[in-house]
Parts: structure tokens; sequence; C-alpha cells
């Protein structure tokens, strides 16, 4: 059986050539944090996701700091519990991404994002944007719902992939707990 583009297109990100990626990167890590590009880089991923080459689909590749989220020492006195100065973080990188890019540009909506890179001191994510005021977007029918006016602000309600599965949402595929509780559905019948 022969195989079309996007099967090769995937095939190749999952090794990808590491001198090509290492020298974008190198060139990503100079520019600004966030950029808007022309086209995604991972088209086979983009297209999964919903984007289309039209009118009112945008594409930014935006840089976000690995590590922790450490905070500096104090110095003054405190009791033990306040001295904390690593917090974990309960959101993902790509959510946190998501958000920065949609603080950015706050006329347009997240579709969905996907990773493309990482290096020592950085990971690499391109986002994909939707105008919901372009007449393309409004006229498509497979992306017209991100016109209606409960679809705003996707990002900073965890209501993107990424901050699905941050927020604990996804089915898992053992029998671990799913949020919302059993318990938090029965306590609402009632």
């Amino acid at each position: 059986m022969t195989k079309g583009l996007y099967h090769y297109l995937k095939e190749a990100w999952k090794k990808p050539q590491s001198g090509i990626l290492r020298e974008r990167m190198i060139k990503w890590r100079k520019s600004e944090s966030i950029v808007k590009v022309d086209k995604p880089l991972r088209l086979d991923k983009a297209r999964a996701l919903g984007y289309k080459a039209k009118k009112g689909f945008v594409v930014a590749r935006i840089r976000i700091l690995r590590g922790g989220r450490k905070r500096p020492t104090r110095s003054k006195g405190r009791r033990s519990k306040r001295q904390t100065i690593r917090k974990t973080l309960k959101m993902n990188y790509r959510w946190i991404a998501e958000q920065r890019v949609a603080r950015k540009f706050p006329n347009l909506e997240i579709l969905n994002s996907y990773w493309i890179g990482k290096d020592g001191l950085h990971y690499f994510f391109e986002v994909i944007l939707v105008d919901p005021d372009m007449p393309e977007i409004k006229s498509d029918r497979t992306i017209k719902w991100i016109c209606k006016p409960q679809n705003q602000g996707r990002a900073f309600r965890g209501l993107t992939s990424a901050g699905k599965k941050s927020r604990g949402l996804r089915k898992k595929s053992r029998n671990l707990k799913v949020r919302p509780s059993l318990r938090a559905w029965n306590r609402q019948g009632k």
C-alpha cells in the first residue's frame, strides 16, 4: 500500500536530523520569544490539529524557559511553611505557551499547539491561532464554532487540548482517577 506525504512527514519528525534542527534552534534563540511564522514547521501535525492554509489562520512560534520555577531565597525570618522557594508547576509548558501567545495576540483565539523542539534552556512550540472575525472563518463549517462567544479565551480557561490534559480531564487507559470525581457528579445530581 502506498503512503502519502503526511505519513512520511510524521516519520521524519520521529527522528529529526539533529544538524538541521540544531541550526534552526540557534536562530530561534536569537529571535524574539514569540514570532509569527508564515507556515507551520510540522505541516502534518498542524493539519491534524485543524490548521488550514487559508485566511484567518495564523501560526506563531514561542520559546519558553525550561526548568523548575525556583524563587529567590528569603533573607528575613519566616515560619518554615512560608520558606518554600520551589513551587511545583501545575500547568504543563504547552499550556503556558498557549496562554502567552494568547496575551500577545488578543484578537485571535487559540486552536491548538504542538512541540517543535527543545535544547538545554528552552522548549519551542508552534501555536495555531484563528481570527474569529474573518468572513472565511465564519463561513467554514468545520471551524465556525470558534466564533461563538462561549469559546472566547479558550487558553485561559483550560479548554485547549494542553489545558484539558493539565487539568486531568483526559480519559486514562487504566482505572485511574479522572476529574471530576464520581462523588462530585453524585453531589450535583442531588
